[in-house]
């Protein structure tokens, strides 16, 4: 599938209102170092307000804590960056603070687009959100063949660099055309998922182009297995994805409370 551009109609302008007053985002890219300051994050357990985890094989409903990101300053302006180029692309504003800006907006975009659509929407995101140095960066890496160290490298710079978007997670070993390397992330629990509450926007608007994206830019096949009981995951690096007529994460029911589900009745995948 080729990348294109997303029109939304100009006339057509989501506002979510305001619950706090905002600095727009710095005008730049964000630095490397405000990548590499690893993310500061609790899970609480609140009286009067709990998060539900639901177990989608059995539709049981069971209580659990919801994860609390404390994001330091270099990392809110990260995620600002990334607030307003996902506003850009989709031609939406939006004034939720902080990270639920971007649920909120892949949310409506979710809504108001087909599947395929969705999923180029969000690889113009990554071309407009990466930058022009980043760019250079990984075009020379494009020079590296596929190799155990490249595979090693990535999951280790996902783990290190994007724990403002995903989570807390740690590289993992894992057996690769009969050998061991250590190519896998796994993510304790993604921050976009528990977010989002929604299986439909995990493999719409997260795995299907982020693997796409991964594979056409570095040339490197990439896996993503979401595990819709714990809402954790993992991004195994040099692994082909299955088909999606055969991956498992397109034949799990969404969650009872999605927040989405007056768009859907049994499936918000298609």
């Amino acid at each position: 599938m080729g990348t294109r551009n997303i029109h939304l109609s100009p006339a057509r302008v989501f506002s979510i209102p305001a619950r706090s007053h905002r600095k727009p985002p710095h005008k730049h890219g964000p630095s490397t170092v405000s990548l590499l300051i690893p993310s500061t994050c609790v899970t609480t357990k609140h009286n009067n307000d709990h998060s539900l985890k639901i177990h989608t094989r059995n539709n049981d409903i069971a209580m659990s804590s919801k994860t609390v990101y404390r994001d330091n300053w270099l990392e809110t302006i990260v995620i600002s960056y990334l607030s307003k180029t996902v506003q850009e692309t989709a031609g939406m504003k939006n004034n939720t603070p902080g990270y639920k800006a971007i649920v909120a907006v892949t949310a409506a975009v979710f809504r108001e687009l087909s599947p395929t659509e969705q999923r180029a929407f969000v690889l113009k995101v990554l071309e407009n959100a990466v930058p022009a140095f980043a760019l250079f960066m990984i075009k020379e890496m494009r020079l590296m063949p596929q190799s155990k160290f490249t595979r090693e490298f990535l999951a280790i710079f996902t783990t290190v660099t994007f724990r403002w978007l995903v989570g807390p997670s740690e590289v993992r070993e894992l057996e690769l055309e009969g050998k061991k390397e250590r190519n896998v992330v796994h993510i304790t629990k993604c921050r976009f998922l528990e977010e989002a509450n929604c299986v439909g926007m995990c493999t719409n608007l997260c795995k299907m182009p982020t693997q796409e994206f991964i594979k056409k830019t570095f040339g490197i096949p990439v896996n993503m297995v979401p595990n819709f009981d714990d809402m954790s995951c993992e991004i195994i690096f040099g692994q082909d994805p299955p088909a999606e007529e055969d991956d498992p994460a397109f034949k799990e029911p969404c969650y009872k409370l999605c927040n989405l589900k007056q768009r859907h009745i049994a499936s918000c995948i298609s």
